[in-house]
């Protein structure tokens, strides 16, 4: 199903990385919080959009020793900053750090390997909602979950359940409301083999 608000394509730019891991932001938006519910020690996470971290090393301190956080971003000064911040915390072993494409996250080497992908305020930014949706679907184990949440105010209602009939459409369903707050979230899910 085609997205019938274009998606923005704007990007993030790698300096606007520092003010988004800014402990201020834990005041309306705790990662712990938002993603306690959905992590469990051991699991292989996708994080598409991870900029230098603000949900990464969160996650890895989730997934534990035995777990995994695949980490992509288009641009690969955010992933150098998340890079220094896991070693500072300690945490950079948990973590897979992969430079993307515009158009692909080139984590076919995943495919039904991934438990939760996370795709946190950046489904609209990218150029083509529906094929990031299906890269997600195809990592996803069965039964794997995927997170969707998109800020309020800056991403419309209409967009954001036009990303989740989309989502429904390739196969990811059982959309449930995520959390509270000032984000418009949803958790789908690949069907159990």
């Amino acid at each position: 199903m085609a997205d019938p608000t274009p998606a923005n394509t704007h990007v993030c730019p790698w300096w606007g990385g520092y003010l988004l891991t800014s402990p201020l932001r834990r005041l309306f938006e705790n990662p712990d919080r938002m993603l306690d519910s959905l992590v469990q020690p051991g699991m292989t996470v996708l994080e598409p959009g991870c900029g230098m971290g603000f949900f990464t090393l969160p996650l890895a301190r989730m997934v534990g020793p035995s777990g995994r956080v695949v980490c992509v971003d288009l641009q690969q000064k955010m992933l150098d900053g998340l890079a220094r911040r896991a070693r500072r915390a300690g945490l950079l072993d948990r973590l897979e750090l992969r430079v993307c494409g515009p158009r692909e996250l080139g984590i076919g080497d995943w495919a039904g390997r991934i438990d939760l992908a996370i795709a946190i305020h950046m489904v609209h930014e990218t150029p083509d909602p529906e094929a990031f949706l299906r890269e997600c679907h195809r990592a996803l184990r069965p039964g794997g979950a995927l997170l969707i949440r998109e800020p309020r105010g800056h991403v419309p209602r209409a967009q954001f359940e036009s990303f989740i009939a989309t989502a429904a459409a390739i196969g990811l369903t059982g959309a449930r409301p995520h959390g509270s707050g000032r984000g418009l979230s949803v958790v789908v899910r690949k069907p159990a083999a």
